[in-house]
């Protein structure tokens, strides 16, 4: 029995043995293998890690010139009906009210409608809605240019806006498909936002141009032939791209988006317009309460409209509060940039377009400069930098009044365009960079939606405070003491009321009245740029504690 045992005692041992052998043998030739394997990465230069993805070509750079295109006349649509609307309200005899919707219902719709059609491009194919949305500007706007009423031009006007908010998230979020590198693609984005400004800026010299020329219409279909040259060039050059698991569309979350945004945004160019009055007070918190309502359900969807979870990534959340805080100020600079050359220097548009030029070149350099910075530096040490000199230049901009000329404003909006630059495009680009690519388009209507708050803020907070110093400034005036009070208290409505008010009046009062006004609006103006300089040194600190963790672009990941 003992020799039995043994000898199964010695297989079992010669069994082992070669099993050992067997294993110590593959796991040899296992090595050799992933010995190769390094070999041949470290001969082309891929070890693994910090893969770069492919780089933008030709085809993207040129796609993206398709893509400012309608950047540049959405933003030029916003601006350019300033001077037809005199024009065209009288031709369709249209009452202040009928005026004023169709001056707002514009980008009323426009940031009412971002978020919804920001997430249904990542659902139906972002090349497909901006192309949808294409052809429905260009529809909308034949319908605006030959409206034979009031009522028609509104209708078109509000389908303009909500044919401009599926264009918008389209466009930036196909900059995040093309431009996969992340300082090809910050580039990308600042070029496109180049785009978007110069459209703003020029829009009113366009249409005093087009207005000398032809009829009020025309300003309308300056958009066709952009939105045709979209539609022909868009399935060569541009990529498709959805959300592979998109789900269903929420109807009810489509709803209390917009009873959420358009509330808000209604009550504060309300609150900009007639001052801290309930009924506009009232339109914001409504829409608070419906947009607390609109979360609640979000969190519980499987499906949301808008994932929360984007909120949840501190590259995301830091970057949108910084750029929707930071445009409250740079939309009132620009609101007080326009009244300034045009009621207190009594510039035409064409003369007042052509001092703005500073204000686009500052733009475009702080645009194009921020993202080769960021490529060394941190984004948050860079856009607090720029905050910091933004605030110089608000500084500046406080030493205006009404005799100073417009050389010492526009040499001050320079200086606060150059320093906003980096939070417009580094802002940006975090904000839709951090989502995931299926995500883009709702992180891009996010974005542009922080921009239209922002803008609305800036108009109806700072713009308030702005009208606020006007008219205390005039009910204070010594000089107005031989100006009858009803004549007094029409010019305090606004700056340009004044030259109506002064008509009747003999020229040593009239002339003591319009000269007062102009150095009341300018004592508002450098009010307004005081608060903005302090308000941007402490968002600066803001930018330093949210986003001082974001790499340089382009760094490895730690």
């Amino acid at each position: 029995m003992s020799s039995n045992s043994a000898e199964t005692t010695a297989g079992a041992g010669t069994t082992a043995d070669t099993s050992v052998a067997t294993s110590v043998e593959a796991a040899a030739d296992t090595g050799a293998a992933v010995e190769a394997a390094v070999e041949a990465a470290a001969d082309t230069g891929d070890t693994g890690t910090d893969r770069q993805p492919p780089p933008a070509g030709t085809r993207e750079w040129i796609g993206l010139a398709v893509l400012a295109f309608p950047a540049l006349l959405l933003s030029m649509d916003l601006t350019v009906l300033y001077m037809a609307l005199p024009t065209l309200g009288a031709d369709l005899g249209a009452n202040s009210t009928q005026s004023l919707w169709i001056a707002d219902i514009y980008p009323f719709m426009l940031a009412g409608f971002l978020v919804t059609m920001g997430t249904l491009g990542d659902r139906i194919g972002r090349r497909r809605l901006l192309m949808l949305g294409a052809a429905a500007f260009s529809t909308a706007s034949v319908l605006a240019a030959f409206a034979s009423s009031a009522e028609l031009l509104i209708a078109a006007r509000a389908l303009l806006g909500v044919a401009g908010a599926t264009v918008l998230p389209s466009t930036m979020s196909l900059i995040t498909t093309m431009f996969k590198r992340p300082a090809q693609r910050a580039s990308a984005i600042g070029l496109w936002m180049m785009a978007f400004s110069v459209g703003a800026v020029i829009g009113p010299v366009v249409g005093g141009v087009m207005l000398e020329r032809f009829w009020w219409g025309s300003v309308f279909l300056l958009g066709v032939p952009v939105m045709a040259l979209l539609l022909v060039c868009a399935p060569a050059l541009l990529p498709e791209h959805r959300n592979p698991s998109p789900g269903r569309l929420d109807p009810l979350s489509v709803a209390l988006s917009l009873a959420a945004i358009l509330p808000v945004i209604h009550g504060l160019k309300e609150l900009a317009r007639d001052g801290f009055a309930p009924f506009p007070l009232a339109l914001v918190a409504a829409g608070l309460v419906v947009g607390r309502a609109f979360v609640v359900r979000q969190r519980r969807l499987a499906d949301p409209l808008l994932d929360l979870r984007l909120f949840a990534e501190r590259a995301f959340s830091g970057a949108l509060v910084v750029f929707l805080l930071g445009m409250i100020t740079l939309h009132a600079l620009t609101l007080f940039f326009t009244q300034y050359l045009q009621l207190v220097e009594g510039l035409s548009p064409v003369p007042a377009g052509l001092w703005m030029i500073p204000f686009v070149a500052g733009t475009f350099a702080g645009l194009g400069l921020a993202p080769r910075i960021a490529r060394r530096v941190r984004p948050a040490y860079v856009i607090a930098g720029g905050l910091l000199l933004a605030s110089v230049g608000f500084l500046v901009i406080s030493r205006v009044d009404a005799s100073s000329g417009p050389a010492l404003l526009a040499a001050g909006s320079m200086v606060v365009t150059l320093g906003f630059g980096p939070l417009m495009v580094l802002g940006t680009n975090m904000i839709v960079g951090s989502a995931p690519p299926e995500r883009a388009g709702a992180a891009a209507s996010v974005s542009e939606t922080g921009a239209e708050l922002g803008a609305a803020l800036g108009v109806a907070v700072l713009g308030s405070v702005g009208t606020a110093v006007y008219r205390a400034e005039l009910a204070d005036a010594d000089a107005l003491e031989a100006v009858p009070h009803r004549t007094v208290e029409a010019a305090r409505e606004s700056l340009a009321a004044v030259r109506g008010a002064a008509d009747g009046l003999p020229e040593g009062p009239a002339g003591a009245l319009v000269d007062t006004a102009r150095d009341a609006f300018a004592t508002g103006v450098g009010t307004v740029a005081l608060i903005s300089a302090v308000l941007l040194v402490g968002l600066a600190g803001l930018a330093l504690a949210l986003l001082r963790h974001v790499r340089p672009i382009g760094a490895p990941e730690e």
